[in-house]
């Protein structure tokens, strides 16, 4: 029995450096941040019209409007879809469909007001972004890493121990969590901002703020 426990020390110490105690644990991390940039969907309808107003003539009203409010129609605008005059049936009325870019909220304010303006009122938000979204996402990553490294120094300081290495890292991330928006709410109160009250507010619309949220699992070894 001695000669077995002899053999039997030295196999354990091998299989415990194998397979050292460890703590597994889970950090997360998250960020609000204000969108600066806005892109609205807008789609020309000669059904807008009763057929009275091409496609051709409001695009040009449009172009105009956008212009006057000084923005960049070559960069920030883009054709999503334009069916052809040439093929257009009796039964059917030529359509455009176009994405916008802004930069503000006050922005999408003035030109969703222009555009009802002209009777363009098929406009919807596809989405909010930042411009430095890879890099917010990044930075809230890493918190969550170093938040799983925290926790794990607080419960192994609670039993007299301490983390070393990391061994294992599981990045279980979610992403930008979407923000939905009534776009008829966001209509009146673009029209609503071309009153005297509302042209003094620097923020007419109200968006909410992109979250950011990371969750991470990680080993660390106990020491």
């Amino acid at each position: 029995m001695a000669v077995a426990a002899l053999v039997a020390f030295p196999a354990l110490a091998q299989m415990q450096e194998a397979f050292p105690s460890y703590i597994q644990v889970y950090g997360r991390a998250e960020k609000e941040i204000t969108p600066d940039e806005f892109y609205l969907q807008i789609i020309i309808n000669e059904r807008d019209s009763k057929g009275k107003i091409s496609v051709e003539s409001q695009q040009r009203d449009m172009i105009a409007a956008l212009k006057k409010l000084d923005v960049d129609v070559d960069r920030q605008l883009k054709v999503a879809n334009l069916s052809s005059e040439f093929f257009k049936k009796k039964s059917s009325v030529a359509t455009a469909k176009y994405q916008l870019q802004l930069g503000s909220s006050a922005e999408v304010a003035r030109v969703w007001q222009a555009l009802d303006e002209l009777g363009i009122s098929n406009v919807s938000v596809l989405k909010v972004s930042h411009s430095k979204i890879d890099q917010y996402k990044e930075e809230v990553r890493v918190e969550a890493i170093r938040n799983a490294q925290r926790n794990a120094a607080t419960l192994a300081e609670a039993i007299g121990q301490k983390v070393g290495r990391c061994f294992y890292i599981y990045d279980s991330n979610s992403n930008v969590l979407p923000a939905v928006y009534d776009n008829a709410v966001l209509m009146r109160s673009a029209k609503a901002s071309g009153t005297v009250e509302m042209q003094a507010e620097e923020d007419p619309l109200e968006f909410k703020t992109l979250r950011l949220e990371y969750g991470v699992q990680a080993k660390f070894v106990l020491e």
